[in-house]
């Protein structure tokens, strides 16, 4: 729905140095052939493959940034360096651990084939190739491509901004101390981290309280923002108004429920042009729902072509049961090599600490309701 419905956000150019992790607005070609001519891949010596096994006259040496000027005739051979063109004449390296030099000779006992230890020109890509797509995120690797084509300066899509709102009366600031029956407010700053690693931009609004009145010019102010995250007042409790609030500003809902735990009244939509999430109140669940379906759609509306919600499997170090029907995403600690899974203690989704001891989320199958100890299951990674 996001992908059909979106606007790609307008482009900017930004230094290379600042591209990484934003989102590539424009295809990126090849300035010229990479390699620019044939390359050496080793230390070595360059040879005519014709000549091997033999004994060679070492006619010279070419470094990387340098060249030869001559050519390698019959029964000759050319010091050469990793990443020095291969001097005219030459087919073939051999890697100086191969062979025995003394009085200007080189000595090598094997045979070579031709385009041993050579990239040729334009064999890592030609000049004009698309390298990079648009809608792709950069990561280091694509910033090292960047650099080796002069691209000092990058077009990327502009950074979306997305409003928060928390909603609740029993919510207080950070900052305040707060009563037995208050909480902090905890999922606006859960949520702020979370977009920021999805490549948005947080603004985090003041308070909803439980009234519509309230709630309606937060919900307003937050339409006028960009997309819309609240958090609360979705369930379908005496206070819970979020969902008449935004019907009452001509919202259209997607869907209003999901078959997840922690995480099933949830609803999605788009109203004033803005999509909007109105994602559970308790802390597992706000996290958990933005992650398995908030981040996908802020990651579309920020250009990204195509993400990603990576659940590798891993194999349970103890005996596993859930309540089966729905889908659950529980704390669980995952080894370093991400081979083994251990569910974390939790009571419940407001047990914030359990979270903290956690790195990963088991993702437990609504018709498995028992595993064994070493079976496997999947995982999202925190």
């Amino acid at each position: 729905m996001v992908r059909a419905a979106r606007t790609l956000p307008e482009a900017e150019a930004v230094t290379l140095d600042a591209a990484a992790g934003r989102v590539l607005a424009q295809d990126i070609a090849a300035d010229r052939d990479s390699p620019a001519l044939d390359r050496s891949v080793r230390d070595g010596y360059a040879v005519r493959a014709a000549d091997l096994p033999g004994r060679l006259a070492v006619i010279g040496e070419v470094r990387a940034g340098g060249s030869f000027a001559g050519t390698v005739g019959p029964g000759q051979a050319v010091e050469i360096m990793t990443g020095a063109p291969v001097p005219p004449g030459a087919d073939a390296v051999v890697m100086v651990e191969e062979t025995r030099a003394a009085d200007g000779q080189v000595e090598i006992d094997r045979a070579a084939a031709p385009g041993e230890a050579i990239n040729s020109r334009g064999v890592e890509a030609a000049a004009g190739e698309v390298v990079l797509r648009a809608g792709a995120r950069l990561d280091y690797t694509d910033i090292a491509a960047l650099a080796a084509f002069g691209y000092a300066r990058v077009p990327v899509y502009q950074l979306p901004t997305v409003a928060i709102v928390a909603t609740g009366d029993e919510i207080v600031a950070v900052e305040d101390t707060p009563s037995a029956s208050q909480i902090r407010n905890s999922n606006a700053h859960s949520l702020a981290a979370q977009v920021r690693r999805a490549g948005g931009v947080p603004v985090v609004l003041p308070l909803a309280r439980d009234t519509v009145e309230h709630t309606r010019r937060m919900v307003r102010r937050g339409l006028e923002t960009g997309f819309l995250l609240l958090s609360g007042g979705v369930s379908a409790g005496k206070y819970d108004v979020v969902e008449e609030v935004l019907a009452g500003v001509g919202a259209e809902f997607y869907f209003d429920r999901v078959r997840i735990q922690p995480g099933q009244p949830l609803v999605f939509g788009q109203a004033c042009g803005r999509f909007f999430f109105g994602l559970p109140g308790n802390p597992s669940s706000t996290m958990v729902t933005f992650e398995v379906l908030a981040r996908a759609a802020l990651e579309l509306l920020g250009g990204l072509a195509d993400p990603e919600l990576q659940m590798p499997w891993a194999r349970l170090t103890r005996e596993f049961r859930h309540r089966g029907g729905l889908t659950r995403f529980l704390p669980a600690l995952l080894t370093a090599d991400g081979s083994e899974v251990t569910p974390v203690p939790w009571h419940g989704s407001g047990d914030i600490p359990a979270l903290t001891r956690a790195n990963a989320y088991l993702v437990a199958d609504p018709e498995h309701p028992v595993y064994a100890a070493g079976e496997w299951i999947r995982v999202l990674l925190k």
